[in-house]
């Protein structure tokens, strides 16, 4: 699989987001193999299923519009892991779009996660039109709840959930997820205000 025409390219001050190609299948699989990386993921992912979510990612593009980008450092060239738009239909508040991102260890503590979700936002917002982009993640996930404060989503409490998909037995801990949103009007007034 060659980068996908379906996915447009986006360059902030220092990441390209681009379409996977295979390439990125093996780093993209070391990361996901990455046990501190899926820590609040239900651990790491094997081969295998790290490359059915790189087909899964292609599809979305494809057949939604939007997906999730590859991220690279724009001086090096390095892939950094992935940021993007996701449906996420099993809300107990209704179907949503989220944003969302992973990145390898070795890009963690450099912003780099909330500059690509900046950039997420102004897509989803601006180019897909979504009235509303949500993010959520387990209650224990502190740097993941940073960077959603960070981009400008905010708590709403109301529609906290228990996921589904998470085993309880297995991971407790990971079971209950907060959930933090952005309404459209609300993104453009910011943008507006900024400049």
């Amino acid at each position: 699989m060659s980068p996908t025409g379906r996915s447009p390219v986006r360059v902030t001050s220092r990441l390209v987001l681009r379409g996977f190609s295979d390439a990125d299948r093996e780093p993209f699989a070391v990361m996901n193999a990455d046990p501190e990386v899926t820590r609040y993921l239900q651990g790491p992912m094997s081969r295998e299923r790290s490359d059915a979510f790189v087909d899964r990612i292609d599809s979305c593009w494809s057949g939604r519009g939007y997906g999730l980008w590859a991220l690279e450092h724009r001086d090096t060239g390095d892939f950094l892991g992935y940021t993007g738009l996701w449906p996420a239909g099993f809300l107990p508040s209704g179907p949503a779009v989220e944003v969302g991102w992973r990145l390898a260890r070795s890009a963690w503590g450099h912003g780099f996660a909330s500059e690509a979700a900046r950039e997420t936002l102004r897509f989803g917002f601006t180019e897909v039109g979504l009235p509303e982009i949500v993010s959520f993640t387990p209650a224990v996930n502190t740097p993941s709840l940073r960077v959603m404060a960070a981009i400008g989503l905010v708590r709403d409490p109301g529609r906290d959930f228990d996921h589904p998909r998470v085993d309880a037995t297995a991971y407790p801990e990971l079971v209950r997820h907060l959930v933090h949103a952005l309404d459209a009007s609300v993104w453009r007034a910011g943008a507006d205000d900024s400049g």
